[in-house]
């Protein structure tokens, strides 16, 4: 069969079948009598397994490997390919992110593709500075997407650089709540605990509904984050939570100021102290929790906290009778 015929029956150019016989991929034997090469059988078969192995991902050298070394294993090469197919797929994949993330952020022209584009790289620069100017730019220059916001705060580490980012996405207001949202979901702890701070830093109702529905969440970390920011959001949901802090010792300052921020409500101030009498009545809290539930009825007003602390001045444990006498002098001075 004359290479003409064999380009026409196998799809392979005549251009291409010549530069297989010039790579010795393919050595048509017999010539006839005017001086073309005669493809055998054998010859159109080779052919078809070299396209075949050409598909997988393999170079020509690769394919010439594998159809003359007699003692080819393809197990060590499939493998490679497998690895090779997979960086390729993520380096797409994360072109097409940046692609995306150019287009959503609708830049009127080439001046500001460059500028999104060096504020992404910023973004993911090893240097925190950077990471730092790239979050405050991406609200007072050209606007970083969301997502791209996101990202970076779910997996900043850096204290200063990960404020930064969380104010960028509270300037953006409720477009990135549905992605930290599923940050919440995510296995890892620190992802989760990013999210609800970022999120805590959103002011407005959609967000306060994520942080309510936190306050039943699994993680511990994450109901607290919540309590504190519902607490200075004046949600009486957050009480448990934060009474729960105090008895623990987590953030218990921070947990009593939401308290007092909650107690200016004359109704709540009376349902908060009610419940920091009932945990110091229950028996099982150590001497330490219930000084400190003690402790933050100083900033809760009204009649049931003053009457529980007329009753903790006279309490067994001494350390507690003495802080409660203390706040009394104070609250009476005022």
């Amino acid at each position: 069969m004359l290479i003409g015929d064999v380009a026409r029956r196998s799809g392979v150019s005549t251009r291409m079948l010549r530069h297989y016989e010039s790579l010795g991929l393919v050595r048509p034997a017999r010539r006839t009598e005017a001086g073309y090469r005669e493809y055998s059988s054998e010859d159109i078969r080779r052919i078809f397994h070299i396209e075949s192995l050409r598909s997988l991902g393999l170079s020509l050298r690769e394919v010439g490997f594998a159809l003359d070394d007699p003692g080819f294993a393809p197990s060590a090469l499939v493998d490679d390919l497998i690895r090779r197919t997979r960086e390729r797929i993520a380096d797409e994949t994360e072109l097409l992110t940046r692609l995306r993330r150019i287009g959503a952020a609708e830049p009127a022209g080439w001046e500001d593709v460059l500028q999104i584009v060096a504020l992404l790289q910023a973004l993911g620069s090893e240097s925190a500075g950077k990471r730092q100017r790239a979050a405050l730019s991406s609200v007072e220059e050209v606007p970083v997407p969301v997502e791209a916001l996101v990202e970076a705060a779910l997996s900043e580490a850096d204290p200063n650089v990960a404020g930064a980012l969380r104010w960028a996405l509270a300037q953006s207001g409720d477009v990135g709540l549905p992605l930290l949202a599923e940050g919440l979901g995510s296995p890892v702890a620190e992802v989760r605990k990013r999210a609800a701070q970022a999120i805590a830093e959103i002011p407005n109702g959609e967000a306060t509904a994520l942080l309510q529905d936190a306050l039943t969440h699994s993680d511990l970390v994450v109901r607290r984050c919540a309590g504190l920011a519902l607490g200075a959001r004046g949600v009486a949901d957050a009480v448990p939570t934060l009474v729960d802090m105090i008895v623990e010792e987590a953030n218990d300052a921070d947990a009593a100021d939401a308290l007092s921020t909650l107690a200016s409500d004359p109704v709540l101030a009376d349902q908060i102290a009610t419940r920091l009498v009932d945990c110091l009545a229950h028996g099982t809290h150590e001497s330490s929790a219930r000084r400190r539930l003690t402790q933050a009825l100083a900033d809760i007003p009204g009649i049931t906290a003053s009457r529980a602390l007329e009753d903790l001045s006279h309490d067994e444990d001494r350390a507690v009778a003495l802080t409660a006498t203390y706040i009394l002098k104070l609250r009476n001075a005022r």
